[in-house]
C-alpha cells in the first residue's frame, strides 16, 4: 500500500512538472491595498488584485496587461450571489496564478511577448470594469467601483515602470475582452504618449441579437448591468452617443431562453449538436459577421475570427502557440497578434463556417466561467 501510494504520488509530481512545463511559471497574486482609501474596491469591499510577472531583456520597457474574464451581474440578487466568490471578492482568489498563452515567459511559447512584463488583472467588480456608484447600501455592503479599480491597477503599474513604456497592450479574454474595448481610449491616454498601444479583445465582442426564443432577453439584462454599476458615465461617449448604455453584449443562448435544458449537452460539446441546433450557430454567425465594423485599409486594426468552438483563445497555451495549435491563413493567433502588434504585417481573417476548419480544437466548454449563459 506505502509503495503504492508512492506511486501515485510521484506520478502526480510528474503530472504537476509537465503542466508547469506547458503553462509556464506561477505568479504570485498583489493586493492593491491602497485602493482601498480611493473606494477602488472589489464588490465585497476587499482591496483590488492582480498579478504580475516582470519584464526582462530587451522587453523591460513593454507593458502586456490582461484582464480576467468571468460574465456579469446585473442586479442586487446576482451580484450578491458572486459577492464572496474570486468574482467578487479578493478575499477568495487564488495566491498563485498560471501564466500560460499571452503570458507565457518561454520564448518558444510566447515568442513576441515572452519578455515583456505581463499582468493579469482579477476580476471582481462584475461589470467589465466600468461601474462607479458612490453609495453602499449598509443592508448588503455591496460595491459597485469597477472603473475605479481599473483606474488603480493602471496608477499602480506607471508606478512600477509603465510610465517608462516603449510598447503596451491592453487585452483581456471574455468579459475582459470587453473591457479591454471599453477602456483602450482610457488606457491609451494613460500611458506614455510616445508608447505604442494597441488593444486585444479576445471573445470580447458581443452583439446585440435576440436569443434563441426571439427574445431580445439580453438587451434587457445589459440596461440593468448599466443602471445597477452606474457605468454609463464611463463607456466610450463614441458609443454611447449612438445607441443606449445597455446595448453592449448578447448571448445567443442564455438559460432563461432554453428553460429545459435542450442546449446543455451542445453548449457542452459542439459534437453533441443537433443539425437544427448547429444551423441557428450558424445563422448567429452570420449576425456577428454582419455586426462586425469593417477594418477597411487601416493596418492598425486587426481580425483573427476563426470557427474554433473555444471561448478565449489567447490564455491557453493549446490555442495561442503550440503543436497543433489553431491556424487561420496559416497563422497560429500568437503570430497574427506579434505581427499584427509589431506592423510587421496586418491580419484582418475571417474563417470559413464550423465545420470546415480542420485546425480547431473542439475544446470542452466550461460553463463554471461563463455564469450568465
Amino acid at each position: 500500500m506505502v509503495k503504492a501510494r508512492l506511486c501515485q504520488l510521484f506520478q502526480t509530481c510528474i503530472v504537476a512538472l509537465i503542466l508547469l512545463k506547458v503553462d509556464g511559471l506561477f505568479v504570485n497574486i498583489t493586493y492593491l491595498e491602497s485602493a482601498v482609501a480611493k473606494g477602488a474596491v472589489c464588490l465585497d469591499g476587499s482591496p483590488p488584485a492582480y498579478h504580475m510577472d516582470k519584464g526582462f531583456g530587451s522587453g523591460i520597457n513593454n507593458w502586456l496587461v490582461h484582464i480576467e474574464g468571468g460574465g456579469w451581474c446585473n442586479n442586487v440578487t446576482t451580484c450578491l450571489a458572486r459577492k464572496n466568490g474570486r468574482l467578487g471578492s479578493s478575499k477568495e482568489m487564488p495566491k498563485l496564478l498560471a501564466f500560460s498563452g499571452i503570458l507565457n515567459n518561454k520564448a518558444s511559447l510566447n515568442p513576441d511577448f515572452y519578455n515583456w512584463n505581463k499582468i493579469k488583472v482579477r476580476y471582481c467588480d462584475g461589470a467589465s470594469f466600468t461601474g462607479d456608484v458612490e453609495a453602499v447600501n449598509p443592508a448588503t455592503n455591496l460595491h459597485f467601483r469597477g472603473h475605479r479599480i481599473f483606474l488603480a491597477v493602471i496608477e499602480e503599474l506607471l508606478a512600477k515602470g509603465m510610465k517608462n513604456a516603449k510598447n503596451a497592450i491592453l487585452s483581456g479574454c471574455s468579459a475582459g475582452g470587453l473591457t479591454s474595448i471599453l477602456q483602450c481610449d482610457t488606457f491609451r491616454a494613460l500611458v506614455p504618449t510616445s508608447a505604442k498601444v494597441k488593444c486585444v479583445a479576445d471573445a470580447g465582442y458581443f452583439i446585440n441579437a435576440k436569443d434563441i426564443s426571439g427574445a431580445p432577453h439580453i438587451e434587457s439584462f445589459y440596461e440593468d448591468v448599466v443602471r445597477t454599476h452606474g457605468s454609463a458615465k464611463h463607456l466610450p461617449t463614441s458609443c454611447t452617443s449612438r445607441d443606449k448604455p445597455g446595448l453592449i453584449k448578447n448571448i445567443l443562448v442564455p438559460g432563461v431562453a432554453d428553460p429545459h435544458g435542450t442546449w446543455q449537452k451542445c453548449k457542452l460539446n459542439i459534437n453533441n449538436c443537433s443539425p437544427a441546433q448547429l444551423k441557428s450557430m450558424q445563422e448567429y454567425r452570420l449576425q456577428f459577421l454582419h455586426a462586425v465594423p469593417p477594418v477597411g485599409s487601416s493596418t492598425s486594426r486587426g481580425m483573427y475570427l476563426n470557427s474554433c468552438y473555444s471561448h478565449c483563445q489567447t490564455e491557453l497555451q493549446e490555442t495561442w502557440l503550440m503543436y497543433k495549435s489553431p491556424m487561420l491563413h496559416n497563422k497560429t493567433i500568437a503570430k497574427a497578434v506579434g505581427d499584427w502588434f509589431s506592423d510587421r504585417s496586418p491580419f484582418q481573417n475571417i474563417d470559413c463556417p464550423y465545420p470546415c476548419d480542420k485546425t480547431c480544437h473542439n475544446s470542452i466548454f466550461d460553463p463554471a466561467e461563463q455564469p450568465n449563459i
